[in-house]
């Protein structure tokens, strides 16, 4: 996985563009990951200028940013339905389907995804693909004690998964304390049938593959932003 970022100035502007939806009394989902957190501090600029808002954080990372920026974290236990979630993603195809989990959120990411009104991700144009696993591994999150076997599992459906690990050369651990296994596939023709049969694996309890959630992409294009929506 490369660890080049993109330009701060495009994910500042796509995070301006969907600061543009946010009202006062809304309950926000805030994600993991560069795209953002970029959302997070800008969102935080409004909160201090007098915006009225409450978030729920994706990630331990996530929620410490946005107590720095001084915008009210709650529990997602506090919370039944959330209005908006932004986040950002590794993979979008022409149908919106995404690859999340770089950030190793993807658990919490996609619980806080599935209570929100809206879903609005944040990506790059080098982010949009025409099919999942042309760019970005599948994050797959699993039970420590079956890493292992569920790596084998994996293997055996094609893919090329790798332990992710910390600078240190230790296994990265979720905030949940479980692993990720970072698996490589060839472009998908049936991502749905494909993370249906992991998920089947014993001891997998995530994966980054995000089927028909998001209800809004914006692209920093060059100076603008694009607007995908999902067809209905």
């Amino acid at each position: 996985m490369s660890t080049a970022g993109p330009d701060p100035s495009d994910l500042d502007r796509i995070a301006v563009a969907a600061l543009a939806r946010v009202e006062d009394g809304m309950l926000l989902g805030l994600g993991t990951g560069r795209a953002a957190e970029a959302f997070i501090r800008r969102l935080g600029e409004r909160v201090r200028r007098g915006l009225q808002i409450r978030g729920v954080a994706t990630s331990e990372r996530s929620a410490a940013l946005a107590r720095r920026e001084n915008i009210p974290v709650v529990a997602f236990e506090e919370v039944e339905r959330l209005d908006i979630a932004v986040d950002g993603a590794d993979e979008v195809t022409p149908d919106l389907d995404l690859i999340k989990g770089l950030g190793g959120a993807l658990l919490r990411e996609r619980v806080v995804a599935y209570e929100a009104a809206q879903f609005i991700i944040l990506v790059t144009p080098e982010k949009l693909v025409e099919k999942l696993c042309s760019r970005a591994p599948i994050p797959v999150e699993v039970v420590p004690f079956a890493s292992t076997s569920a790596a084998r599992h994996l293997t055996a459906l094609g893919g090329r998964p790798a332990v992710r690990k910390n600078t240190d050369g230790f296994p990265f651990q979720t905030d949940n304390h479980n692993w990720i296994l970072d698996t490589a596939f060839d472009p998908i023709d049936a991502p749905a049938a494909l993370d249906a049969r992991i998920r089947k694996i014993p001891g997998v309890v995530d994966t980054g593959v995000f089927l028909g959630m998001a209800t809004l992409v914006l692209v920093a294009d060059p100076g603008a932003v694009r607007e995908l929506h999902r067809q209905r």
